[in-house]
């Protein structure tokens, strides 16, 4: 009972009614420890953890060591996830469950800590140095910075931010122009970096230029050694889910700002989608293609050559496109790539990145020093990089399903559920209010140097954790 009584009086001090302490206390206890354990970790992650508001992906208990890509400063913050706006969104999500304005401020200060990076050409890079001494900063819109203007849609750098923003300034009842504007001009950013066929290059620093709209194509040259392009982010990418992190973006302006331009744009990007598909053998999609719309290197371990990953990315994107838009044009490709990927599968039921332009056979490197040799062995890869990955063909079949029928359901989990899965999370809390990983060795973003078994700080743990015990609240608090 004095536990009880105890949490009742942390919701109180943490700004809830009367009414609403009322009717937490009516409810099964498991909500109520929700409410508690939420509130109890993000006092530490933001007390503790945040530095300018912002965040990076891991750090040490201690927290006297921090790390983004690499090592980072207490003045540094990264954008691409699972960073700031990472841990952004899952304050807003607390918000929305709880009604509980602290999950609104620090969502606020996340924000303005964004926006303090918005480079001059309206969007992001993958990190945010507060420090104006360091070598490490951009040319930031606010003139604090100097540096490179490369606004990035790498890892959905450029993206995150942009969501985040859009979500908060609607949070925020549009009321804090710093938010309003950041937001604003990153999406007439984005819509001016788009390709007159749709697509999106990886980096702009400027409008895009003009270019021939065609179909994808296989080359007619020797692609091992011929077809380089040195300034590959230029060129039409679809990289690390490029398209789907814009597709996003794209469809939270519309929903916030109700601006026509954003699902014009949104598509144009499905139109260009259609455009990349390969040709068989090999109906799937490509990681770069040229303005001649043939496949292309980028970086010396990335080959020209249709990409099990990137093509399952593209799967999801077009039917997150078609929901949207009520098109059922954008399913049209979805079965011709589906029937190739599951005749690539490899014999441990994965997918190679990278299958050899046209023959279909897996394509692998090897690394001798600074050189990469191409290979169809893969017994020796580096370890750098995804040579292979899971397959989520079942998954996509459903989702494909679904969208064809029309059928706006979402597999949404019930209370019941929903408490079953943050019975653990409320239990690794621990009495720092803190979630602790343990390296098991799996490769992390950002390729910490973890030792096995070693405790670090998560801030995809963190939002993760407590997105889901919003959603518990939520679902505890419908069910009443």
């Amino acid at each position: 009972m004095m536990r009880r009584l105890a949490q009742l009086l942390l919701v109180f001090i943490s700004g809830w009614t009367f009414t609403v302490i009322q009717e937490a206390f009516g409810q099964e206890v498991p909500r109520l420890e929700a409410v508690t354990a939420m509130r109890q970790a993000a006092e530490f992650y933001r007390g503790e953890v945040a530095s300018h508001g912002g965040y990076v992906y891991h750090y040490s208990v201690d927290l006297s060591q921090r790390w983004g890509e690499g090592t980072a400063t207490a003045d540094q913050i990264w954008v691409q996830p699972p960073g700031t706006p990472t841990v952004g969104m899952a304050y807003l999500r607390a918000h929305e469950a709880t009604g509980d304005r602290y999950y609104l401020d620090a969502a606020s200060e996340a924000a303005v800590a964004i926006v303090h990076g918005q480079l001059r050409s309206g969007g992001w890079t993958n990190a945010i140095d507060f420090n104006p001494d360091s070598d490490q900063t951009a040319e930031y819109r606010n003139g604090r910075g100097r540096g490179k203007n490369n606004s990035s849609l790498d890892d959905g750098q450029t993206q995150s931010a942009l969501s985040f923003l859009i979500q908060c300034d609607k949070a925020l009842e549009f009321r804090d122009p710093r938010v309003h504007e950041a937001a604003m001009v990153g999406l007439d950013a984005l819509l001016a970096a788009q390709y007159p066929n749709g697509g999106f290059p990886q980096v702009w620093t400027r409008p895009v230029t003009t270019h021939p709209v065609i179909a994808a194509n296989y080359p007619d040259y020797d692609w091992r050694t011929e077809g380089r392009v040195k300034e590959y982010w230029n060129a039409y990418t679809l990289n690390d889910n490029v398209t789907g992190y814009v597709a996003v973006t794209l469809i939270d302006a519309h929903r916030v700002y109700s601006d026509v331009r954003y699902l014009e744009s949104l598509r144009k990007l499905g139109d260009f989608l259609l455009l990349a598909q390969m040709p068989e053998p090999q109906p799937g999609w490509c990681q770069q293609y040229s303005f001649q719309m043939k496949p292309i290197w980028a970086r010396k371990f990335e080959p020209p050559a249709v990409s099990g990953d990137e093509s399952q990315e593209v799967i999801g994107t077009l039917l997150l496109i078609s929901q949207t838009l009520s098109d059922a044009k954008y399913l049209e490709p979805v079965p011709r790539a589906m029937a190739w990927l599951k005749r690539s599968l490899l014999p441990s039921g994965q997918l190679a990145r990278y299958y050899e332009l046209q023959s279909n056979r897996p394509l692998y490197m090897n690394r001798r020093g600074d050189k990469y040799e191409l290979t169809y062995e893969d017994s020796d890869l580096p370890d750098h990089y995804g040579w292979k990955t899971d397959n989520t063909l079942n998954q996509l079949d459903l989702r494909y399903n679904v969208v064809r029928a029309g059928d706006a359901t979402t597999d949404v989990a019930s209370a019941r559920e929903l408490e079953l899965r943050v019975n653990s999370i409320i239990t690794a809390l621990d009495d720092r209010s803190r979630w602790i990983d343990h390296y098991d060795g799996t490769r992390l973003v950002g390729q910490p140097k973890f030792k096995l078994g070693e405790p670090y700080l998560s801030s995809q743990t963190f939002s993760n954790n407590l997105t889901r015990l919003a959603e518990f609240v939520v679902a505890s608090g419908s069910s009443k």
